[in-house]
């Protein structure tokens, strides 16, 4: 079996060293990462410049430092580095800061594992909460056993991506697993304004979470409730992002262009 190990926080990453160590003995496992950390690249790739590859001299495994987006790390990877034989399976991560609800279109590590799900390739994105000290080895443990049933039956998980949180505790700490839904939340951003002197700039971040904002009620079932509970939050993602339910409402605005394309465009 092979395995392709990726991430967003750069290829030196403690994230992505514990994935290594943890998944040794399942497969050849080759690493293809930013040089540096690419955080909130989402699936973004580079078209107008070349992009730069680095082997590193590691013993275990095959290290590859790609100077451009968590994206690009995957795309090169499968279309060169293993071009001529496909990983079994993508892992992305174990990322320093959790991708929940919309944030998983933002995310590097969620926007890497993307590349590997279009391409019909089973994929995982791993996260832990944002902590000075995280229990990574909890994080790698789960990766390890959803790995191995993956790698059992690869046919039955061809092309699923799935979004995995894990608690920032001890394996025996935690209760249990769920398979969640993304929670239905925006992405808050702050924007700070500032002047150099010659012009003004803004820093743009993403808002943390208040104390006051997590007692708020979440709904159960979804990923959210579930980190909150300390259980792993296991979600199927797929790239399809029809609104399905609206298909059916639209009627009106169908009418409108169907008007504009028999009369004409008036000049």
């Amino acid at each position: 079996m092979r395995l392709l190990l990726t991430n967003d926080d750069g290829i030196h990453a403690p994230g992505i060293l514990a994935l290594v160590k943890s998944l040794r003995g399942l497969g050849e496992i080759t690493v293809v990462a930013p040089d540096r950390e690419q955080s909130g690249m989402g699936a973004s790739f580079t078209l107008h410049r070349p992009v730069r590859v680095r082997r590193l001299r590691t013993r275990g495994a095959r290290y590859y430092a790609v100077d451009g987006t968590p994206g690009d790390a995957v795309i090169v990877a499968l279309g060169h580095i293993m071009a001529e034989e496909k990983p079994d399976l993508v892992i992305s991560g174990i990322n320093h800061g959790t991708n929940l609800g919309a944030d998983v279109f933002l995310s590097g590590t969620v926007g890497a594992a993307l590349h590997a799900h279009i391409r019909g390739i089973p994929s995982i994105a791993i996260s832990m909460p944002l902590r000075k000290r995280l229990r990574y080895r909890t994080a790698a443990a789960v990766a390890r056993s959803l790995a191995e049933q993956i790698l059992a039956d690869t046919e039955s998980y061809a092309g699923l991506l799935f979004n995995v949180t894990v608690p920032n505790l001890g394996l025996d700490k935690l209760q249990g697993v769920e398979i969640t839904n993304l929670v239905p939340r925006a992405v808050n951003f702050d924007v700070t304004h500032g002047n150099d002197g010659r012009r003004d700039y803004y820093w743009i971040s993403v808002e943390r979470q208040t104390r006051s904002r997590r007692g708020v009620d979440i709904q159960e079932g979804t990923d959210v409730w579930a980190l909150r509970e300390k259980k792993v939050s296991i979600t199927p993602v797929q790239m399809d992002a029809t609104a399905y339910g609206a298909i059916e409402k639209l009627g009106n605005l169908q009418k409108a262009v169907s008007t504009l394309t028999q009369e004409g465009v008036p000049n």
